[in-house]
C-alpha cells in the first residue's frame, strides 16, 4: 500500500483526474446556471405574453363582467394546471381566478410595469401589472408553479454528476495509462543503474530513443559515472602506489636492521644503522604527513584564515629558505613578486615552497629560476618558472595525481613522495583557484591562479 501511494504514476493520474474534474466541473456548473437563466428568461417571457394577451381581451370584450361569466375562455387560454391568473378590479373584487393548485395570493402593489414575485417557498412565480380599461382599473395577475422547472433542473443536475463523475474515473484510468507509458523511459533507466557498481563503473545510461526532458538527466548521470570512474581508477592507483611508497623504506628498515642483528656489530655501526633508520623514518613521517595534509584539504567544510599577504615579502622568504639548496645546484632565485593576495599564508607558502623545491631538483645547473606575479581582471597569478628540459606532454595530465613522478630518477631523500603537486593543487582548490604547467621556449612554468574575489 506504501509503494502505492508513492508511485508517481499515481499521483498524475489523481492529479491529471483533479484537474480534470475541476475544469468540467466548473464547465458543467456555468452550462447549469446558464440552463437555470434561460429558463427562467423563457417562463418570464411566457408570463408577460399572457398579460398581453388578457389585456387584449378585456379590451376587446363589450362587457366588463364578461371575465366574470365566462372564466372558461381564460382557462382554455393558459392550457394546463400549472398556471394561474387572476383579475381584480380597483375595488378588490375578483373577476377571474384561475388557480388549480388553490394558491393563496399574496397582496402584491399594483404598479403600471410589470413585477414579478417568486415564493421560493411555495414553488412559484407571479408577475403583476395594473391596467385601464374602459375607464376602470384593473389588476392583472399571472403565474405559474416551479416544480416542473425545478425537477428538470434536478434531472439535468443528476446527470451532470453522474457523468462528471464517470469522467473522473475514466480521466484517472487514462492518465495512469499515460503516465505508466510516459513513465517507461525512467524505469529503463532505474534497470539500467541498477547493474552499475564498482565493477561495472565503465557502465553508462542510454535511454534508446532520445528525449528532450531526459536527455540532460542521462548526460548529467553518465558525466558523473565518468568523474566516478576516473576518482575510482584515481583512488586504486593510489591504493597501489601507497602501498608502493610505503613498502620501499619498510623493507629498507627491515633489511638493514636484519643484517645488522645477522651477527655482532660495533657501535658505530650501529649508529650508522640508526641514522639510516631515522632518514626512513623521517621519510615516512614527511609521507604520512603530506597525506593527512591532503585528506584536510579535501573536506568541504575546511576553513580558510584569509587575509592580505605580501607576495614579495614570502617570495623573498622562500628564496632565503632555499638559498642553500640553489647554491648546491649552483643556482639563482629570482623575486619579481609585487602587490597583495587575499590567502591563507601558511598555505600559499606551503604551496610556493613545493614549486620552488620542484623547480630545483629539475632546473639546469647555473640557470636562474623565477618568482613572479601579474593581475588581469579574472585572476592573480603566481608563476614559478624553471630553465630546463620540458615534460613530455603524456605526463602533464597526471603531474598532480598522487604519488606520480614524471622522472622517478630524480627522486631524493628529502622530496615529497609523490605528493607535493598534489598538495598544491589541493591548495588551491581550496582558494577556489587552480595550478597549472606548460613547457614554454626556456623551460617549464607553473602557475597559481587565484580568483579576483581573494585579490585586492
Amino acid at each position: 500500500m506504501k509503494d502505492l501511494l508513492s508511485s508517481l504514476s499515481l499521483r498524475l493520474g489523481l492529479t491529471f483526474a483533479l484537474v480534470s474534474t475541476l475544469l468540467l466541473g466548473s464547465i458543467g456548473v456555468y452550462l447549469y446556471q446558464s440552463l437555470q437563466r434561460e429558463i427562467a428568461w423563457r417562463d418570464d417571457q411566457a408570463l408577460l405574453g399572457r398579460l398581453e394577451r388578457v389585456q387584449l381581451l378585456l379590451k376587446n370584450s363589450p362587457d366588463l363582467d364578461a371575465p366574470t361569466d365566462r372564466p372558461e375562455l381564460y382557462a382554455n387560454m393558459l392550457g394546463n394546471t400549472q398556471h394561474f391568473l387572476w383579475v381584480h378590479d380597483s375595488a378588490g373584487n375578483t373577476l377571474v381566478s384561475i388557480n388549480p393548485a388553490q394558491l393563496s395570493l399574496p397582496e402584491l402593489p399594483a404598479t403600471a410595469e410589470p413585477r414579478f414575485y417568486q415564493d421560493d417557498a411555495a414553488s412559484y412565480r407571479l408577475v403583476t401589472q395594473q391596467i385601464s380599461v374602459n375607464q376602470r382599473t384593473l389588476t392583472l395577475t399571472a403565474g405559474h408553479l416551479l416544480s416542473e422547472q425545478q425537477l428538470m433542473l434536478a434531472a439535468y443536475r443528476s446527470n451532470l454528476i453522474a457523468v462528471l463523475g464517470a469522467g473522473s474515473v475514466l480521466i484517472f484510468c487514462l492518465g495512469f495509462w499515460i503516465s505508466q507509458r510516459g513513465l517507461k523511459p525512467l524505469r529503463i533507466l532505474a534497470q539500467q543503474a541498477a547493474v552499475i557498481d564498482s565493477e561495472h563503473l565503465h557502465l553508462r545510461l542510454d535511454t534508446v530513443r532520445h528525449y528532450s526532458e531526459l536527455d540532460t538527466l542521462v548526460g548529467s548521470f553518465n558525466q558523473t559515472l565518468e568523474r566516478l570512474e576516473d576518482g575510482f581508477e584515481q583512488l586504486s592507483r593510489f591504493s597501489a602506489d601507497l602501498a608502493h611508497e610505503m613498502r620501499t623504506p619498510l623493507n629498507n628498515l627491515i633489511g638493514q636492521t636484519q643484517q645488522t642483528l645477522s651477527q655482532p656489530r660495533s657501535v658505530e655501526q650501529h649508529e650508522q644503522l640508526l641514522e639510516s633508520n631515522l632518514e626512513e623514518f623521517e621519510r615516512l613521517a614527511r609521507m604520512i604527513g603530506s597525506l593527512l595534509f591532503l585528506a584536510r584539504c579535501v573536506q568541504p567544510r575546511q576553513s580558510l584564515a584569509l587575509q592580505p599577504t605580501d607576495l614579495h615579502l614570502v617570495a623573498e622568504r622562500l628564496c632565503d629558505y632555499f638559498e642553500g639548496m640553489a647554491e648546491e645546484q649552483r643556482l639563482t632565485l629570482c623575486n619579481q613578486c609585487t602587490g597583495q593576495l587575499v590567502a591563507e599564508p601558511e598555505m600559499l607558502t606551503r604551496a610556493l615552497a613545493n614549486l620552488v623545491a620542484n623547480a630545483i631538483r629539475h632546473a639546469d645547473p647555473g640557470s636562474t629560476i623565477t618568482i613572479a606575479s601579474r593581475k588581469d581582471n579574472a585572476h592573480t597569478c603566481i608563476s614559478v618558472h624553471n630553465q630546463g628540459p620540458g615534460i613530455a606532454a603524456e605526463h602533464l595530465p597526471l603531474l598532480f595525481d598522487r604519488f606520480y613522478r614524471a622522472d622517478s630518477s630524480r627522486s631524493q631523500p628529502g622530496d615529497s613522495g609523490g605528493l607535493g603537486l598534489s598538495i598544491v593543487e589541493a591548495i588551491m582548490r581550496l582558494h577556489g583557484g587552480n595550478v597549472s604547467v606548460a613547457n614554454i621556449a626556456s623551460g617549464v612554468s607553473f602557475e597559481l591562479h587565484f580568483p579576483t574575489i581573494a585579490a585586492t
